[in-house]
């Protein structure tokens, strides 16, 4: 009889209300989170029969349950993860293994939103660090794969499926979508689609406002194999329609996207191959008066439309050397962004703050992975070109004079700006048995500081999705930043228990922070002041390098106590502190920690799940950011194989219907609801969820 483990997110490893997900590892530092429509069998090498409840529509609220991650709970659709204690762009995130830019400045389109649930087939993480394959990131990684179609063994066509729906009673949301594809041993294909809609988020206190979403995903797939050659092309439209962000000044009206990817994979003698062209074109506009009440002085409405254009390159090829595999291999990126705000009440009203600016990247990596002394080993180093070309702001004769004298006083500036990074990472791990295996990493990474960062002239709360209320202006003298990584723990994995914990430090040299704009705090002194003041603070933050620790524990755990009964659990505690004062960096996760009893028989399981949080006090000065209490939540979930291609999920989510605070949702911006202004944003109530998975 096969062993059975319990491991990577434990019983937290799957959308309950979606499908079961399984944790299935290729080496010890990447987890897998599987999203399948149907058990797997018992042969597989590592099995995770534990589900989680549904905790959102797409990717990230899922993503968030691994060992030292959270979420960041921007809006319904603009969910972001946040892993040992860094997110956003600092994050190496992928989507089918491509890269592209959010079409915001605020961020409310992060890669994940182009992560459907039902389109999901598996979350990859990398633990700790990405390897530098994988492309620059200042820290781990994650690539969500979505649902596609695969080669069969014989000429004859197969059709094959992969669909979901449900809804849940928390938002009155529905969802539905999935695959459908056939194909033979040398051609493949495959349609995509998933439509999503919510309405506001209820909470003990009564409804959250302006918190809705709206969104529907369409594309194509397909492949061909000749001889040793693998052709395939991917393409995709998504359109999320009104979808509220009460964190943020303003609302999602609508993100337009195409996202395209062709390739080919070969091989020649023993060497494999590959390029990959990829694109994605996104059109935004957000606003703060069609999901939240308009300002009474129409001169303050506000309707901002943004745009970005992704273009990528990746070459690599690999050959075995030295008793393992040595990589090698050249990426591109091309990035092109516009923001441009106006008032709908006022043709003369605009303010291109960013016009064409360009964000390009070129890099060159070597990696090899085999065994040496001992140790399977991964070692990688990269270098990356970063080039940053900013256009000529605007304003429209209805801008006051004072924004129109930044505007001219940026465009006679430097902006045309260049940077070069250099990182290395070097993981390794070693079985002292059958059952431990240890794991260390040591690594250098960077990041290039983003185009908000370098070149925000105007004072806005545009912040690549920090939502602290505060308002930024960038500084084109920033240098990119530095993490120095080190983390080791080891694998526990027996016939009826497992152990992962691990231990990490990061300390980060130039992090790029928020501080005071000058050292006359409140003072209106400087143009930039008192245009900032105008838009209702006068103690306006510039982005700054810094520097920053963090370092923390987490670790997951399971315990098979008979052949139907199982615990698993997850805990995570992270700190991120500023090393040149004392303060606390920005909206870093609390200490949690979270602990699920599963029954399973046959054909069925029931989970009963508990989530504690603690307070976080821990918090940044700079940011003005508000303490909170800790709290508890439980969770009931269930599922049903009805057939071997049927699965029918449910959850009661928070069952006690408990009032609580999550740290990382941000303060409440939309006067709608049933939360105050400035109110940190509530946790959701009691919610019951159905959702019914069909795979063929």
């Amino acid at each position: 009889m096969p062993r059975l483990y319990c491991l990577s997110a434990s019983a937290l490893a799957l959308t309950a209300l979606s499908a079961p997900a399984y944790a299935q590892e290729t080496n010890p530092l990447t987890d897998v989170i599987v999203v399948t429509g149907q058990r797997l069998s018992t042969d597989t090498d590592r099995l995770d029969p534990g589900e989680e409840p549904a905790a959102g529509p797409d990717a990230a609220a899922l993503a968030a349950r691994l060992p030292g991650a959270a979420l960041i709970d921007n809006g319904g659709l603009s969910g972001q993860v946040q892993y040992r204690g860094l997110f956003g762009p600092r994050l190496n995130i992928r989507v089918d293994g491509q890269r592209f830019a959010s079409g915001g400045p605020n961020l409310m389109d992060p890669p994940l939103h182009y992560a459907p649930m039902p389109l999901v087939a598996a979350i990859v993480l990398d633990r700790g660090v990405s390897p530098v394959s994988e492309g620059p990131g200042l820290a781990g990684g994650l690539d969500a794969v979505l649902k596609s179609s695969d080669f069969t063994s014989g000429p004859g066509f197969t059709p094959h499926w992969d669909v979901m729906a449900g809804g849940n009673t928390a938002d009155d949301s529905w969802l539905a979508g999935g695959l459908a594809a056939v194909s033979n041993d040398t051609l493949r294909f495959h349609l995509l689609a998933s439509r999503e809609e919510g309405g506001d988020l209820s909470f003990p206190g009564g409804i959250v406002g302006g918190t809705e979403h709206e969104r529907s995903v369409w594309g194509v797939g397909a492949g061909a194999r000749i001889g040793s050659n693998e052709f395939f092309l991917d393409a995709r439209r998504q359109e999320t329609g009104l979808t509220g962000n009460p964190p943020f000044a303003m609302d999602i009206r609508y993100f337009n996207t195409d996202i395209a990817r062709a390739g080919w994979r070969g091989r020649f003698g023993e060497t494999d191959v590959s390029l990959t062209l990829s694109g994605a074109d996104v059109d935004h506009a957000m606003n703060n008066f069609t999901l939240r009440p308009a300002p009474a002085n129409m001169m303050m409405w506000r309707e901002t439309f943004a745009s970005s254009e992704s273009r990528t390159l990746d070459l690599r090829l690999s050959h075995p050397l030295a008793g393992g595999t040595i990589s090698a291999g050249v990426d591109r990126t091309e990035d092109t962004h516009d923001v441009r705000i106006t008032n709908p009440n006022n043709v003369n009203f605009f303010i291109e703050t960013v016009n064409g600016t360009e964000m390009n990247r070129t890099g060159v990596f070597a990696e090899w992975e085999g065994l040496a002394l001992g140790w399977t080993v991964e070692a990688g180093l990269r270098a990356d070109w970063h080039e940053a070309v900013a256009g000529l702001s605007s304003v429209g004769p209805a801008v006051p004079a004072m924004p129109g004298m930044l505007a001219a006083a940026f465009n006679a500036g430097p902006r045309d700006l260049d940077d070069t990074t250099v990182d290395a990472a070097l993981r390794a791990w070693r079985p002292l048995n059958e059952a431990v295996t240890w794991r260390v990493t040591l690594a250098r990474k960077t990041r290039a500081p983003g185009y908000i960062e370098r070149f925000a002239w105007l004072p806005t709360e545009a912040s690549s999705g920090l939502a602290d209320g505060n308002v930024y202006v960038g500084d084109r003298a920033l240098r990119p930043e530095t993490a120095w990584i080190v983390e080791t723990g080891f694998d526990i994995a027996g016939d009826s228990f497992n152990l992962r914990p691990t231990i990490f430090f990061r300390q980060v040299d130039d992090y790029i922070q928020g501080v005071p704009f000058d050292a006359t705090v409140g003072v209106i002194d400087t143009p930039v002041e008192m245009v900032a003041s105008m838009n209702g603070d006068p103690t306006p933050l510039r982005f700054a390098n810094v520097d920053a620790r963090l370092y923390g524990v987490d670790l997951d755990f399971g315990y098979r106590l008979s052949p139907v009964w199982r615990i698993d659990g997850v805990a995570s505690v992270v700190r991120g502190e500023r090393r040149d004062i004392g303060d606390h960096l920005y909206r870093v996760a609390p200490p949690s920690l979270t602990l699920a009893v599963t029954r399973e028989a046959g054909d069925w399981f029931v989970t009963a799940e508990g989530v504690g949080v603690a307070q976080q006090d821990d918090v940044s000065l700079t940011n003005s950011e508000a303490p909170t209490d800790g709290y508890g939540l439980l969770n009931l979930h269930a599922g049903w194989d009805v057939t071997d291609q049927v699965r029918l999920s449910a959850s009661v989510t928070n069952l006690l219907d408990a009032a609580y605070e999550e740290h990382l949702s941000g303060y409440n911006r939309n006067a709608s609801g049933d939360v105050g202004l400035g109110q940190r944003l509530p946790g959701a109530g009691r919610g019951f969820g159905l959702r019914l998975s069909w795979r063929g």
